[in-house]
């Protein structure tokens, strides 16, 4: 599904509510440090409507995976907003960089990819970016053009704007030299390549994680600096929260939601966030402006308006935005008819039942866990019921055929 095609900016926004439009959601750990970004994306702002020329504004990606979840789309959403008001975006493929892998957010050292496996990861990647993205507005590069093409005297003379101490100061390096890892020479190369991307692109704004600070403030502003130009403006966002509200979304640790998933199970996941983190989600994922979310939040706080009801309203936005309306207001009855009415699914898949079969066996055979461990985990946490009985002996013979459920959302009919 591709978004509605941008067709005007939003002229209608004064400059401090673009300001406030696309600051939104950014974190700096800093309060200075994003003042000082907010001021100069002002003035950025003013002159491009004084000298009618749009914002050259990029967002890089190292092509490690293909199927995105709602975290990988917060810089998209970012981009986004910035071609609603008119500018010129960028997607960057790292398909010189990924030759490094970005060290800013692991504490071990990334492993090479394959020119097969950036290709297909790129291309997978963009694609799904344009569920939100308006594709005829949107630049592709791959940074090899430039890079490749960078002579090592150059490199001499970008590395010399850096110390070593400053590479080794960073929280992910330090980790690693005092549990006495490796830290190799090639990963310090990544913030000034990442740097030089910028400088290539003679960009006014780069969009980032938080993982990204050093890689954006630091080296990034510093080498176009360096090399004559204006430094970037850096917009560093937060870090979405996964399903269970505490830490990073992350496939590998289970919390995410995919882009690619259903509706129904889409809403579903968004409906079991945690009330503490909607803020993120209501400014990181959303069309939402800040006006909108600071209405919605403050409804809550007066009880004007109940968290569930808000968490519904962020889920139809969220289901509305990778599918559509339709497909949100079906999801929103499905999951008012099975969690809220106590009804069941009216469509639900099947399986038959072995004799001799366990309980562990049989949420293995119907694809309600993924290993034997998570099986054993739910069982533990009281997360599996057979016609709304709890089942917790995971070496049980299964009962009897019936509505098998696990977690809140998975549901088979296991028939005899």
């Amino acid at each position: 599904m591709n978004p509605d095609p941008i067709t005007t900016p939003h002229s209608n926004m004064t400059i401090d509510e673009q300001v406030a439009y696309l600051m939104q959601g950014t974190e700096y750990g800093d309060e200075e440090l994003k003042q000082a970004m907010a001021t100069e994306l002002r003035q950025r702002l003013l002159d491009a409507e004084k000298n009618h020329r749009p914002l050259r504004v990029y967002c890089g990606f190292d092509p490690r995976t293909s199927n995105l979840h709602l975290g990988h789309t917060v810089p998209l959403r970012k981009l986004r907003q910035f071609q609603e008001l008119g500018h010129d975006v960028t997607m960057v493929v790292g398909n010189y960089t990924s030759l490094i892998g970005d060290p800013s957010d692991k504490d071990k050292l990334r492993p090479r990819l394959t020119n097969e496996e950036v290709e297909h990861n790129a291309r997978t990647y963009a694609d799904q970016a344009y569920h939100i993205l308006d594709r005829t507005r949107t630049q592709i590069r791959y940074n090899a053009e430039w890079l490749s093409e960078l002579p090592f005297v150059k490199l001499i003379e970008l590395a010399s704007n850096f110390t070593l101490q400053q590479f080794i100061n960073r929280e992910n390096f330090r980790l690693r030299w005092d549990k006495g890892d490796p830290i190799y020479l090639h990963e310090t190369f990544y913030a000034i390549m990442q740097g030089y991307d910028a400088h290539m692109l003679r960009a006014d704004v780069q969009v980032g994680g938080t993982d990204q600070l050093f890689n954006i403030v630091t080296a990034a502003r510093k080498l176009m600096t360096f090399l004559g130009g204006q430094p970037n403006i850096a917009i560093i966002l937060d870090i979405l929260p996964g399903t269970d509200g505490e830490v990073k979304m992350s496939k590998s640790l289970g919390n995410h939601i995919s882009i690619l998933t259903g509706a129904e199970d889409m809403y579903g996941k968004v409906m079991s966030v945690p009330d503490k983190a909607m803020p993120q989600f209501f400014r990181l994922i959303t069309r939402w402006t800040p006006a909108q979310v600071a209405e919605i939040e403050a409804e809550i706080a007066s009880g004007a308006l109940h968290p569930r009801d808000a968490k519904m309203r962020l889920a139809r936005e969220i289901v509305t935005i990778f599918h559509d309306a339709q497909a949100a207001e079906q999801a929103e009855e499905q999951f008012k008819r099975v969690f809220q009415q106590g009804n069941l699914p009216e469509d639900m898949p099947e399986m038959a039942l072995t004799p001799g079969q366990s309980v562990l066996d049989v949420l293995l055979a119907a694809g309600l866990a993924a290993s034997k461990s998570e099986a054993r985990r739910l069982l533990e946490q009281n997360g599996v019921r057979l016609d709304g009985e709890t089942l917790t002996d995971p070496a049980q013979p299964f009962p009897h055929p019936g509505v098998l459920q696990a977690g809140k959302r998975r549901f088979v009919r296991v028939r005899a």
